[in-house]
């Protein structure tokens, strides 16, 4: 029963424009990670000074790739948004909140909004599932006919 709970979502069809958004910016972003690891991988994680770059990007960029995957198919989407939220409340952590103390408001908002704009996505996600054109409604479904 929880699982069928975990799929099900009374979101509109418009749902599908949020969870392209969302999924194809994780899906690229996953995938740049390993494309160029200086700039936004290893290096970039490094810069920042986050703990074990070396293992962490990596682990990153799986997160984004498989997240970004799930979400734009409508598979486990809620399951999905979870560790993108994570994701993107230590990006705005490590990056944005230090440009905000040292920049101030402005600077931080510039380059903040793709962040955010993710981070409201997922959660928009996390709180109203997948929708109608997805593969969890479509299981959704299934599990409502075997009953």
């Amino acid at each position: 029963m929880r699982f069928e709970r975990l799929l099900s979502s009374e979101a509109p069809p418009a749902t599908l424009l949020i969870r392209v958004m969302v999924g194809a910016v994780f899906l690229s972003e996953g995938i740049q990670k390993f494309l160029y690891p200086g700039e936004l991988g290893v290096g970039r994680f490094t810069k920042i000074g986050l703990p074990a770059p070396e293992v962490l990007a990596p682990f990153v960029g799986v997160v984004e790739l498989v997240g970004g995957t799930l979400l734009l198919l409508g598979l486990l989407t809620r399951l999905a948004a979870v560790p993108l939220i994570i994701d993107m409340l230590v990006a705005i952590a490590s990056t944005k909140v230090p440009i905000l103390l040292s920049r101030g408001f402005w600077s931080m908002a510039h380059e903040s909004r793709t962040d955010f704009s993710m981070l409201l996505g997922a959660l928009f996600l996390l709180l109203v599932g997948a929708g109608p054109w997805s593969v969890d409604a479509r299981l959704s479904a299934g599990a409502e006919r075997r009953k």
